[in-house]
């Protein structure tokens, strides 16, 4: 009876590790999910079944590392595809920040560009200076007069003292 059960044991092993070659031959072919997981789900073996068997789980980890057939896509696992979406939801709000710069920086040069071109108004220092060209131009100005009047104060006194010259010269 012992050796009944353990030839029973063995026929057991063998249709399970059967169904495992199976499956990893039906996920190749199809380009489906390889992993420990799906594999056991798929030959209705337990998980721990393939872990215990290291010659199963060397075929799955090999299936695992051959790229899918042509024409089949490799199916994504949903934390992944969550990752994914997580990451482009992040990168679009980085770029869209980015977008908002360079349209506010776009903005300002074009700006600065249509007002200097229009000729409706100066940046601020040509403004500044032309302040200041005319506040010296003020000043010469007054300076000028100031240099008249003093320039007929002095032929004034010339007058004088030729008057005075005269009236000496001709006195004595």
């Amino acid at each position: 009876m012992k050796t009944t059960m353990i030839d029973g044991r063995r026929a057991d092993s063998a249709r399970r590790r059967e169904r495992v070659l199976k499956a990893i031959d039906d996920a190749l072919r199809t380009g489906g999910d390889v992993t420990v997981s799906s594999l056991a789900r798929a030959a209705r073996v337990d998980r721990t079944f393939l872990y215990r068997h290291p010659d199963l789980l060397e075929r799955v980890h090999t299936a695992a590392a051959t790229p899918p057939p042509e024409g089949h896509r490799a199916a994504a696992s949903r934390a992944s595809l969550w990752s994914d979406l997580a990451n482009a939801l992040e990168r679009n709000t980085r770029l869209r920040g980015q977008v908002r710069r360079l349209e506010k920086r776009l903005s300002q040069a074009m700006g600065e560009s249509v007002w200097s071109d229009s000729g409706l108004g100066a940046p601020v220092d040509i403004d500044r200076l032309q302040r200041q060209v005319t506040a010296l131009e003020q000043q010469l100005a007054q300076t000028r007069y100031e240099l008249d009047e003093r320039g007929d104060e002095l032929d004034a006194a010339r007058a004088a003292n030729r008057e005075l010259t005269r009236t000496l010269n001709h006195g004595s």
